[in-house]
């Protein structure tokens, strides 16, 4: 072979790099991969065919083969492997040399990693990738930050392995530094919000109403032809229907009622607080994994603790109504946490981020697609300068008309002693969001008095300070 053969490299050949490979192979681009596990560069040879793909386990024979200026993706685990990674390639490649981190790192790795990089005089951006092996393979969303002119380089290969959404990929440049990181933790963030929701829907119905997971399989079904239509929803459905291979039973009934997390959910959360932009419902979906987590403590407890048995006197179809209802509900108010966090961290960062932009390339390929986001897309489209979702003259009518049915379905679980913390915290949000006066008076006055930390009047210019006692 020569020595510039291939258009790009990957480096991680399990299951999201070596699909996103063959989803470039299947664009008409040459693709070298790396990985020291020779069982995963045989089996990148097996499956790419008749395709210009090649895998090898020598990171010189890697860089040897690659089209100059070098592009070098990276799929490995974030944190760690990803500079363990760095400070191999360093040393092999050249000024004007590009590395793209395609993993989950943390947004201010990749702001150092970039300073440290750039002074070495190799390129190097962040780009968050979802939708697991299935969106790797067949189009991903994906979400690109750094430079635009480096973006520009990679460009044509990453529309044209993106998601489609009627024709347009699921990818653009989002902003400088480390935009797409940010971006794509933020996602994962709104993921985690909209899963808790899911879930506490699922325990409504299954511990209020006693419903089987034929019945849940349908319901779910149903609504995911509906204004619920979305990737999570569609899943759900599936899960209800799916037998486990080693009883007669349905899997969902035998897997252990312990969540775990690989932290993006959390860091999400971190930076909001850091931002000062609150999102409670991704704080809350954070807050009940690691409660899940108390297992045997929450056993004993149960023997221990009373509260209301779960009880049903409703109309059974009314009540699945107004829980379709309280989700969709949930659903914008989560995604206007999400972005509301996305345009402060915009202002902060500076990313220049574009609300409309973001809503555009989560339509399709990523986990938290959903028909609601095209209509996201156009409110920020329509009104760029729109400070949260909720005030969109495009939903606030719909938002306001299902208020009513979270209002109910908070009420049920509260009656029940089936916790509904995700419903309730979205409720909250967009009741103190509406609130023209909320009690914060009351908060500055006890830190005035316990701290001498002032405060601001309603009737005067300037901070103020009272001796209360």
């Amino acid at each position: 072979m020569s020595k510039e053969e291939y258009d790009i490299g990957m480096i991680g050949l399990g299951v999201m790099g070596r699909n996103l490979v063959l989803n470039m192979a299947d664009h008409k681009f040459s693709v070298i991969g790396l990985d020291k596990d020779k069982d995963k560069v045989d089996a990148l040879k097996k499956e790419s065919g008749d395709h210009d793909v090649t895998a090898v386990q020598s990171l010189d024979e890697f860089i040897s083969k690659l089209k100059e200026p070098r592009a070098v993706m990276m799929l490995v685990p974030a944190g760690d492997p990803v500079d363990s990674v760095i400070n191999e390639l360093v040393p092999v490649l050249e000024k004007g040399d590009l590395i793209i981190d395609g993993g989950n790192s943390h947004f201010t790795d990749t702001n150092l990693r970039l300073e440290q990089l750039g002074k070495k005089g190799i390129h190097f951006i962040g780009v968050g990738i979802s939708g697991r092996e299935k969106g790797a393979r067949f189009g991903p969303s994906m979400m690109p930050g750094g430079s635009k002119e480096l973006y520009a380089q990679v460009k044509p290969i990453f529309e044209a392995v993106a998601a489609k959404v009627e024709d347009d990929p699921c990818v653009t440049y989002l902003g400088p530094g480390s935009a797409g990181h940010y971006v794509k933790m933020v996602h994962n963030g709104i993921e985690y919000g909209l899963m808790q929701l899911i879930s506490e829907a699922y325990d409504l119905m299954k511990k209020g109403m006693d419903m089987s997971n034929e019945e849940l399989h349908e319901v779910f079904s149903k609504w995911n032809k509906g204004k619920l239509q979305s990737f999570l929803i569609e899943i759900t459905a599936d899960i209800f229907d799916k037998k486990d291979d080693r009883t007669e039973s349905y899997l969902v009934d035998r897997i252990l009622d312990s969540a775990h997390q690989k932290g993006t959910g959390k860091w999400t959360s971190q930076d909001a607080m850091e931002l000062q932009a609150p999102v409670p419902t991704m704080d809350i979906a954070v807050s009940m994994r690691d409660m899940s987590a108390y297992k045997e403590e929450r056993v004993a407890a149960s023997h221990k603790l009373n509260g209301p048995f779960p009880s049903f006197e409703k109309d059974k179809q009314a009540f699945i109504d107004q829980l379709e209802d309280a989700l969709y509900f949930a659903f914008i108010a989560t995604y206007a946490q999400g972005l509301a966090q996305l345009k402060a961290a915009s202002q902060a960062y500076s990313y220049h981020l574009k609300m409309n932009d973001i809503a555009r390339i989560w339509r399709g390929g990523c986990i938290i697609r959903a028909a609601l986001l095209e209509d996201i897309r156009v409110a920020f489209t329509e009104y760029p300068d729109l400070p949260n979702l909720l005030v969109s003259p495009n939903l606030i009518n719909e938002i306001t008309e299902k208020q009513s049915a979270i209002r109910e379905v908070v009420k049920t679980g509260i009656d029940s002693g089936i916790p509904v913390p995700g419903l309730m915290v979205s409720l909250s949000y967009y009741d103190s969001y509406r609130s023209k006066q909320l009690p914060a008076n009351l908060l500055q006055a006890q830190r005035d008095d316990f701290g001498a930390h002032t405060y601001e009047r309603v009737d005067e210019k300037g901070t103020f300070h009272t001796e209360w006692k």
